[in-house]
């Protein structure tokens, strides 16, 4: 008999099993994926990271591509067969997954409608690789693309998710379905779901981890703009505005507190053990009772000027008044008794409100009225404000809030008080703000009032200009 040589223990097992054809297509999809990432590296090096970012995984629940975040899921037979009749298609579909994760569309939805929404997501990511300009993403750009892209430009300053949310939720049902297939790419069923319930949660991992990648793309693609190509140029406007640092309206309104005594129980400098010492010698007599007053850091006194001018939205404005309103209401953010001013400004002072009180501010509110419409000069307004500081009617003014486009006159020298102005989303213009102002831009998250709303399925179908270009189509 022949002599058999010994099996080593530490070998490790090896299975004699043949490869079944579902395994043989999740490996033949995984190399698919690296050959077109290998070919996207040549024409895209400042996307290396971003690329390399994702770890394909292979899931039949998919269609073609969907991504969390953290993996890029393919479904085996679909990306085979779209790498055997269009690869070109890959390339782009690839592209596309990875720059909503580079633009934090999984992140940024918050209390949006969700369909609309991802449309939203869709046309951006598809307005950038349609002017990137390379052969490896190329296809034509149809009739309804470019009407769509010109259309949301008009109305912002980039063709962004959040501007593209905001034209979307103008138009008709019918346009909505056409542009959500039209702009339809990759699978979206792994999208992180919005964390409504928990406005202070903390920034998710997979978030932060592409906020980095991002701002180093954007810091690469500013030095070798010259390598990136012309085409380049939509990518790193949007890459810019979602790297844009954008503060919690809440938070910023802390930097405008004062610190004063108020009639409350204050449970924190109260010690417990002499009080139920004394309940328990005395029956009902406490050796030490809680403090009345106690410390407490809140706004006092504070000018909020809202730019009422023909440039200004006023869905917009009437979003950020009822985000105002909210936070106003709540007590833990006012003294009980305040001294706030509302003022509308375009060229002019239009009005002035003064509330004193929750009920002043509920009748304010109640009966607000946008009043305007002209040309945007922020300097009666400051003018207004000095001459109320003039006159007393502020004792301790900790700030003026302007919110705006930016698209006006400033003042030439600095007030005596800080000045913030504020901005939503993309709309407004940095370069012209004066130096001793503050500038804060705000998460159109905050803001998902009548500007946010989405049309109601039963409302009538209003023709807006697209949807009668389509119809002659």
């Amino acid at each position: 008999m022949p002599h058999k040589a010994p099996l080593d223990p530490d070998a490790p097992f090896q299975s004699r099993r043949p490869e079944t054809h579902e395994e043989w297509q999740a490996r033949m999809g995984a190399e698919v994926l690296a050959v077109t990432r290998s070919g996207l590296y040549l024409d895209f090096r400042f996307l290396d990271q971003a690329l390399a970012a994702l770890e394909p995984t292979a899931d039949e629940r998919c269609r073609t591509l969907a991504t969390d975040g953290q993996i890029l899921c393919y479904q085996p037979s679909a990306l085979l067969r779209l790498y055997r009749e269009n690869p070109r298609y890959l390339n782009r579909l690839y592209l596309h997954s990875v720059f909503h994760c580079l633009f934090r569309h999984l992140w940024m939805q918050g209390k949006r409608d969700p369909v609309l929404w991802h449309v939203a997501c869709d046309i951006a990511v598809e307005n950038v690789l349609d002017n990137l300009h390379r052969k490896s993403v190329e296809r034509p750009l149809t009739y309804l693309r470019r009407r769509a892209y010109e259309s949301i430009a008009a109305e912002g300053r980039v063709v962004a998710a959040a501007p593209a949310y905001r034209w979307l939720v103008t138009q008709t049902s019918g346009v909505q379905k056409q542009l959500a297939r039209e702009f339809y790419a990759d699978d979206h069923r792994l999208w992180p779901k919005p964390r409504t319930d928990q406005p202070n949660a903390p920034i998710p991992l997979p978030q932060k981890s592409w906020q980095k990648i991002s701002e180093r793309m954007q810091t690469e693609l500013e030095m070798r703009d010259k390598e990136a190509g012309q085409g380049a140029g939509a990518l790193a406007q949007q890459v810019k505005a979602a790297n844009r640092s954008r503060r919690s309206y809440r938070d910023f309104l802390r930097r405008f507190c004062v610190l004063r005594e108020e009639v409350h129980l204050d449970p924190d400098t109260f010690d417990l053990n002499f009080y139920t010492y004394g309940l328990s010698l005395y029956g009902n007599l406490p050796l030490l009772e809680p403090n009345e007053t106690r410390e407490s850091k809140k706004i006092e006194e504070i000018a909020l000027v809202v730019d009422t001018s023909y440039s200004t939205s006023g869905e917009l404005v009437r979003a950020f008044l009822a985000e105002t309103y909210a936070l106003l209401k709540q007590r833990e953010n006012f003294f009980h008794r305040m001294n706030l001013h509302i003022l509308q400004a375009d060229d002019k002072v239009q009005s002035d409100e003064l509330v004193t009180s929750e009920e002043d501010l509920i009748r304010v509110m109640e009966h607000f009225e946008l009043k305007g419409g002209g040309g945007t000069d922020f300097r009666p307004a400051f003018a207004y404000v000095n001459r109320l500081c003039e006159e007393k009617k502020f004792q301790n003014l900790r700030g003026l809030l302007y919110f705006t486009d930016g698209m006006g006159i400033y003042p030439a020298r600095r007030p005596p008080y800080e000045t913030a102005f504020l901005f939503l989303g993309d709309r407004f213009d940095a370069a012209a703000v004066p130096p001793w102002a503050m500038k804060l831009v705000l998460d159109e998250e905050e803001f998902s009032g009548p500007a946010a709303r989405p049309r109601q399925p039963n409302a009538p179908e209003e023709e807006t200009d697209l949807y009668r270009d389509l119809n002659n189509l």
